[in-house]
């Protein structure tokens, strides 16, 4: 009798501790599929992309932006759940949450990091259909390397022979320099094309500059709005400029077929990578998607792991996506992970 309450007991004890331990915080947070949204649909009863000023086509398919969801504050026996799981992943929380920013600050960058990411989409989906960016001087600074051969009005079309595509674009072109290097600046003064040699000067951190203040526009008959809540993040940006160029011009970008995706966008329409992609391509299947555009720097990790029925295409830019879809609808050989 004894021995039996005494192993009765041990057990007691062991299913408290396993209990306890269980209940145990871990520095870990879970993230797992989130929403997947529609950018050709509607979100709390209004258009996501609105066109004012231009008649918009009515697409058959999907493009859907995919999210992850992160679920913060796990304990123990949650996270071993969540590893066994494999629809979900298990990462340090410091992956996450950076321990020298506050919770506040990442909320307020992955704002701001969405709504710049709409913008971009929204320039490079003008590119895309025929909207140059024009890149303008406004101003030189005083004692300018730029005195002499730039004027306020003139409008920079080259540098070093390359298509001045965006401001963006000119800056990392400089920045492939060193002050005291010689640049080659493309312009029009008025309608007149002309050339200027420029000995590139330094800012306070000795990076080269121009000592322009330069205007970027982008002059269109039309206007975009963006109306799309509660998600953050840049990894919307190359789905919001599908989305866009899907509704502006006659082609059905997906031909009537369920088509997801993930990807940042800069101004010139380079598609960078993003996290989480095995999450989001999770996502993506279950809400019907065949079809899951992929950054070109995460397809080593997607190709393993893509749910079944899921076909990954391989994008690297916007004008890339723009013709794997339109090769897509030809059934013909795209890219792959």
């Amino acid at each position: 009798m004894r021995r039996g309450w005494t192993v009765l007991t041990g057990a007691l004890v062991l299913i408290a501790l396993g209990i306890g331990l269980a209940r145990l915080p871990v520095p870990y947070v879970a993230e797992a599929p989130g929403p997947t949204i529609d950018t050709l649909g509607k979100a709390n009863g209004k258009q996501i992309i609105q066109i004012t000023g231009r008649a918009t086509t009515k697409p058959k398919g999907h493009l859907n932006l995919t999210t992850v969801s992160a679920i913060d504050q796990i304990d123990l026996g949650t996270a071993i759940r969540f590893w066994i799981d494999g629809d979900t992943a298990v990462l340090p929380r410091e992956f996450v949450y950076p321990p020298d920013q506050s919770r506040k600050q990442i909320e307020a960058r992955n704002a701001d990091d969405f709504t710049q990411s709409q913008t971009s989409a929204e320039t490079a989906a003008l590119r895309e259909i025929g909207y140059p960016v024009i890149v303008k001087v406004e101003s030189l600074s005083a004692g300018s390397p730029s005195t002499g051969k730039l004027a306020a009005g003139d409008v920079l079309t080259t540098v070093d022979g390359k298509q001045i595509t965006s401001n963006g674009f000119l800056q990392r072109t400089l920045q492939a320099h060193q002050p005291g290097d010689t640049v080659r600046i493309g312009y029009l003064r008025g309608n007149a094309p002309a050339t200027a040699t420029v000995k590139l000067g330094a800012d306070d951190q000795r990076h080269p500059i121009l000592g322009v203040r330069l205007n970027q526009s982008q002059p269109h008959p039309f206007t975009v709005t963006i109306q799309l809540s509660d998600i953050g993040g840049p990894s919307a940006g190359l789905m919001f400029a599908l989305g866009i160029i899907d509704l502006t011009t006659a082609d059905d970008l997906t031909n009537g077929k369920f088509i997801a995706g993930t990807g940042t966008i800069d101004d010139d329409g380079t598609v960078g990578v993003i996290g989480g992609i095995q999450q989001k391509m999770i996502a993506a299947r279950k809400a019907g998607a065949t079809v899951f555009l992929v950054p070109a720097g995460n397809c080593e990790e997607a190709s393993g792991a893509a749910p079944a029925g899921l076909r990954l295409v391989k994008i690297d830019t916007l004008h890339g996506a723009v013709t794997a879809l339109a090769t897509l609808r030809r059934n013909g050989p795209v890219p792959a992970c």
